[in-house]
């Protein structure tokens, strides 16, 4: 069924919560595993149904976030959802202690299991009310984003249709956007520290009213790590500081050669040959039916996946005014539907949506048709591995995308992923720093990213900038505010990514054999076990990172 066709109807949280309890009562009453798993498969089918409906709202909102109706079913949700989380959290809890678990662990996996006890420890009744705040503040802080009105170039643009102009060519015209940028955020820049206050304290209190020190242990809990804790995340970014920084700054050197400065400014990041970065040839339908070309070649999965996509319009990819920042997979259980959300605008980036966004939707496609609903549910290390990795996957298609010019995108595209990797540490060490010093203030916290913007992007120059110049670059990146600790996830995906590189480079098909083994995986065995059985080095190991930079000390040379 096309996107557009699939009817919505608010969820009756009332209807929801008698049927939930429902199925309590049936399941407590079960005289056996079997019966047990028969009560659990008709929760699959209500979560379907009300996660279907949920999802449907969240895309139409995104799409026109001025549009009346859904900003009043987005408000609905924000206040509902912690009490449905709840209601669901109270249902699980008769599953972990079940009588007949042996029989559910081997239905369902022991990875479920063991979400199911972390689950536990993050969620309880009495925190509704502080989620319930913490939803309308992330809303106010996409809400600000998404509203930008940024005079330029006689237009009125917002932050995804200022993109262009902030890697182009013309280093003077760069300058102007990088100014009008940084003016929008200044003149917000009391509201977006007074937000960003105001979650710390908020998040805070949900993990001191569950007997935590501070938000890190229950943000752990909320990303739902289950074979690994701080101890191995700050493991691996001193294993990046080390090892991986150094290598990143020689790609930068090497981009200011190419570009023939004599030092970096912040309005040269992203920008990586003087005539410009490539830029994706044709109209947003031409690049959506090239992916069709590549996708049906690349092997008969992706190319029954693809065309359930193009045939049932599960792309809003066109940039609008009104429409969120930003990109992103979601899922449609009802449909068996993936859908992307992303904002064209003209970049390379817009081949990326193609790559990375479909690298999510692919696995979410494939995990679909798993009737273990649990096996979908995927930490977030493991999806991006999905999604960045099917950005190397897809190299030899790129002469469809940037004709000529496809060679410069493919060694933009290595150049960028290794310098992700220290920008995702920064950001994730950054979080760390404000959840375990939650009193800090705003100037704390901005003097705090400048000097990690020292240890691992030591190339970077604000100059004079009145904003990004007084450490306010990182009130850029949404995932702070609406998805805490979620960034280290990217580095930690990146890192297995640049493995595939190496592998796919010597051989393809073996590579992508590994990759498929992983995507079907999904999410019934732990990360750390995963990437092992299909061949590839964990980011924890000792060593990692160096071994890394090794095999791809080549590509530079």
């Amino acid at each position: 069924m096309k996107f557009k066709d699939m009817p919505y109807e608010r969820v009756d949280f009332e209807q929801v919560e008698q049927e939930m309890r429902a199925l309590m009562e049936a399941f407590d009453s079960a005289k056996d595993g079997e019966e047990q798993f028969a009560v659990h498969q008709k929760y699959y089918a209500l979560t379907d149904r009300v996660g279907t409906q949920m999802t449907i709202a969240h895309i139409r909102y995104d799409a026109d976030t001025t549009d009346e109706f859904y900003s009043a079913e987005h408000d609905y949700y924000n206040e509902k959802s912690p009490i449905y989380h709840n209601l669901a959290l109270e249902y699980e809890k008769k599953l972990y202690a079940s009588p007949y678990r042996d029989k559910l662990v081997e239905k369902i996996g022991p990875v479920a299991f063991k979400n199911m006890e972390i689950a536990q420890k993050a969620m309880d009744e009495r925190l509704i009310p502080l989620m319930q705040e913490e939803n309308n503040l992330t809303t106010e802080y996409s809400k600000l984003i998404a509203g930008a009105k940024i005079p330029f170039d006689g237009q009125e643009l917002n932050l995804s249709l200022l993109r262009p102009y902030t890697v182009h060519q013309d280093r003077s015209v760069r300058a102007a956007a990088w100014k009008a940028q940084s003016e929008f955020f200044a003149a917000n820049a009391q509201t977006l520290d007074e937000i960003y206050d105001k979650l710390v304290k908020n998040r805070t209190a949900q993990a001191r009213a569950l007997g935590y020190d501070n938000y890190l242990e229950l943000g752990y809990y909320r990303m739902c790590r289950n074979c690994y804790g701080r101890e191995e995340v700050e493991a691996f970014r001193k294993q990046v500081k080390e090892d991986f920084v150094p290598f990143a700054e020689k790609l930068h050197d090497r981009r200011r050669q190419r570009l023939g400065l004599e030092k970096l400014s912040c309005i040269d990041t992203a920008v990586y040959f003087k005539e410009g970065n490539p830029a994706p040839l044709g109209t947003p339908q031409e690049i959506l039916e090239a992916g069709r070309k590549m996708y049906g070649e690349l092997s008969p999965e992706t190319r029954d996946f693809y065309d359930f996509m193009m045939e049932n319009e599960l792309f809003d990819v066109l940039g609008r005014k009104t429409k969120r920042a930003g990109g992103y997979m979601t899922y449609m259980p009802v449909y068996q539907a993936p859908f992307v959300f992303a904002n064209f605008n003209g970049t390379s980036g817009d081949v990326d949506v193609i790559t990375h966004e479909c690298g999510h939707a692919f696995q979410g496609w494939l995990s679909g048709k798993d009737p273990i609903r649990e096996h979908s549910d995927i930490t977030m290390e493991t999806a991006e591995i999905h999604s960045m990795s099917m950005e190397f996957f897809a190299q030899k298609w790129m002469p469809l995308f940037f004709g000529e010019r496809a060679r410069d995108y493919i060694e933009m595209h290595l150049e960028d992923a290794a310098a992700f990797i220290p920008y995702g540490c920064m950001v994730d060490e950054f979080q760390h720093i404000a959840y375990g010093n939650p009193d800090m203030t705003p100037a704390e916290r901005h003097a705090a990213w400048l000097e990690l913007e020292r240890q691992y992007r030591p190339h970077q120059d604000y100059g004079d900038d009145p904003f990004f110049g007084k450490g306010g670059f990182w009130q850029r990146q949404q995932h702070i505010y609406t998805s805490p600790l979620y960034y280290i996830d990217y580095s930690l995906a990146q890192s297995c990514a640049l493995q595939y590189k190496v592998k796919m480079d010597a051989d393809f098909e073996g590579a992508w054999a590994s990759y498929l083994k992983l995507c079907r995986l999904s999410a019934s065995d732990f990360f750390t076990n995963m990437v092992k059985e299909v061949g590839l080095d964990s980011p924890f190991e000792a060593g990692c990172m160096k071994n890394i930079v090794e095999k791809l000390e080549k590509y530079v040379k």
